[in-house]
């Protein structure tokens, strides 16, 4: 009987997490990550209804990061991200869709134009938070 308690256990699928590093803003106290994590749990739409995450979408903050966790496993790709409704679970949450909710939050407290949304070189499922190159831009003009 324990046979098979263990075989349940081995066979829960394993969901889908997303990272947002927001390490340098964080330090600088350009930005307060813990309104970043309420804006991302007031919009993020799950089943079409933004701010129901429910049991299947857990957001948690640690330091400088912010963790986004699906029970499901999730395509990369959000079908509803604009409002539009998928034909199956998929829109729950995705990276991209993550990447645009960021901007957004970034936009409403006016830092986008000094700070970018990029994918980190090392994990595909993590964004980061970075500064315009401003000091090089300066450099060409003055030449």
């Amino acid at each position: 009987m324990s046979r098979g308690s263990a075989a349940g256990a081995k066979g829960k699928k394993k969901g889908a997490t997303f990272t947002i590093d927001c390490g340098k803003p964080v330090e600088d106290k350009i930005m307060d990550i813990a309104s970043l994590e309420k804006f991302l749990q007031e919009r993020i739409k799950v089943g079409g209804k933004a701010g129901a995450l429910g049991d299947s979408v857990t957001v948690t903050r640690d330091k400088s990061k912010i963790t986004v966790t699906s029970e499901s496993n999730l395509s990369k790709r959000v079908f509803s991200m604009f409002g539009g409704k998928a034909t199956n679970s998929l829109n729950a949450c995705g990276l991209r869709y993550l990447k645009y909710l960021t901007k957004k939050y970034l936009k409403k407290h006016n830092v986008r134009d000094w700070l970018r949304v990029i994918a980190s070189n090392k994990d595909r499922n993590v964004y980061e938070l970075r500064y315009f190159n401003i000091a090089e831009n300066e450099g060409e003009e003055e030449d």
